[in-house]
């Protein structure tokens, strides 16, 4: 009941003016950056953060999560339409969305996406609701043993369930642990890995890194693959939608078992993208109608928009609660948080009661607003996206370099953008996961503190980590995810090389 008192308040601070006019800035900027081949999430809420620098921090981070719901929605609309995914965790729902949106369907396939997505995303709000003063409570008890731990568990995921091969998933988020490490050591004070440049003391800035990585390493590949945008429909039949909507229902249980991996990938850092294969390869594997799949079929859409949504709202949980984002678009944010003077964790329930609930309360209002400005703009990014690449690409490169160069007013900033972008484009190609690398340059700094903390409280010894029920569940839960690739693969030769039996 404290929650729902709380969470009656914070409709109170999201439910202004001032407040609902952001959070139609944010969905349309939002959307343009999910429909716009180049941009997405991480980057357009890195590239609108200088701007938030003298708003009050929850009509900042209502901005930002507006931003963030309105991406993943206009992502889903350039892969029904064209093809092309505006997200990476839209790749899935290209697989059905776009043969239905081909077979003269693409009224329903859209209907079908979005209103998945707003149930998959109304899920990750409720279990955040009714779960995070719970969570923030629990890890009040949190010393720098079992932060050390929980930042284990959540690397340990990305090895363990990322998706990608673990080998290069260690080597992204090694690549990120050294990025983290330039600058001053706050542990000792001593400057480190600035290779003699005094502007590189103070460390890489994130939104430098993001910018990078997303927004140049992104147009890179699109430049390369010379991206051809040809609209399939543009059209709206408003009763097609109601009807579909009044359809999604008859898929119940489709769309519980996506929310429910959505939810579980969003709160370990495996991320919509990996939230929404999984869910579309259980759904082929489970379906009655699984021939059917990549032929238009209706659940093909459901499952990954329903895990996508729930995984990308429900990743702002552990954001808020631990201090640990739950994807690279929840990493941005809670730099952002930084910036604005506020340490994410167990005490933001207790100091910035405000703030935390005028969040939680503007993602149900936010979502709403999404679903209604999505339909309604659908028409209008349709032919924005004939618009030749030749022109997009010179615009996101002049945005992508404004945002880099206002950081701090740095030339070092654009040009570390640049190399940034290089290594974007490099582990796109040679398939590395970008994800891991990102959560490391924000936390990886966190993760050493904590573990020369609890090393000096030890005196150098890791039984720390062993000392009581919660660290050790922690540690060994990390463990488990570490060695669950050895084992599947174990068992998959064992499979593979057994005798068969006459």
């Amino acid at each position: 009941m404290d929650n729902v008192e709380s969470l009656l308040h914070g409709f109170t601070i999201a439910i202004t003016l001032p407040h609902l006019a952001l959070m139609l800035v944010g969905v349309l900027l939002g959307i343009l950056v999910g429909v716009l081949p180049g941009l997405g999430a991480p980057n357009g809420v890195s590239l609108l953060l200088p701007l938030t620098f003298g708003m009050q921090p929850v009509s900042a981070i209502i901005l930002l999560s507006s931003m963030y719901w309105g991406a993943l929605f206009g992502g889903s609309v350039t892969s029904i339409l064209f093809n092309i995914p505006g997200e990476p965790s839209s790749v899935a729902t290209t697989f059905d969305g776009y043969p239905m949106a081909r077979d003269g369907r693409a009224t329903t396939a859209l209907a079908t996406a979005f209103g998945s997505a707003a149930f998959g995303a109304l899920v990750g709000v409720v279990l955040i609701t009714f779960l995070a003063a719970w969570v923030a409570q629990v890890a009040l008890a949190f010393g720098p043993p079992e932060y050390f731990a929980v930042y284990f568990l959540a690397f340990a995921s990305f090895v363990g369930m990322g998706g990608a091969p673990p080998p290069k998933t260690v080597v992204s988020l090694a690549a990120g642990f050294a990025i983290a490490a330039i600058g001053i050591d706050t542990v000792s004070g001593s400057v480190r890995l600035t290779m003699g440049i005094d502007e590189l003391v103070k460390g890489i800035s994130f939104v430098v890194a993001v910018m990078g990585l997303f927004g140049i390493g992104e147009l890179l590949l699109a430049v390369e693959e010379e991206v051809q945008a040809k609209a399939v429909s543009s059209r709206i039949d408003w009763r097609e939608v109601f009807r579909t909507l009044l359809d999604l229902p008859r898929h119940g249980w489709a769309l519980l078992r996506s929310a429910a991996i959505g939810c579980w990938m969003g709160i370990t850092p495996g991320g919509p993208t990996a939230a929404s294969f999984m869910s579309y390869g259980i759904a082929k594997r489970f379906s009655p109608r699984s021939a059917r799949f990549g032929q238009g079929e209706a659940e093909g859409i459901i499952s990954p928009e329903t895990a996508d949504h729930a995984a990308g709202t429900s990743a702002l949980l552990p954001m808020l609660s631990l201090g640990i984002p739950g994807s690279a678009t929840a990493a941005v944010m809670m730099g952002g948080l930084m910036i604005w003077g506020l340490n994410p964790g167990p005490m933001l329930f207790i100091e910035q009661k405000d703030f935390v609930w005028g969040l939680i309360a503007s993602m149900y209002v936010g979502n709403i607003v999404a679903v209604v400005l999505v339909l309604l703009t659908v028409p209008i990014f349709a032919a924005l996206m004939r618009i030749p690449f030749f022109i997009i690409a010179p615009l996101i490169f002049i945005i992508c370099t404004v945002g880099a160069y206002s950081v701090s007013n740095s030339y070092l900033d654009v040009v570390l953008m640049l190399g940034f972008g290089i290594v974007g484009y490099l582990f796109k190609k040679l398939s590395y996961p970008l994800a891991p690398l990102v959560l490391a340059i924000v936390i990886g700094d966190k993760a050493e503190d904590a573990f020369r903390q609890a090393m000096l409280m030890s005196k150098g010894s890791l039984a720390i980590f062993f000392s009581n029920a919660l660290v050790t569940t922690l540690v060994l839960a990390g463990i488990a995810l570490l060695l669950l690739p050895l084992v599947l693969q174990v068992a998959h030769m064992h499979t593979t090389t057994k005798p068969v039996l006459d």
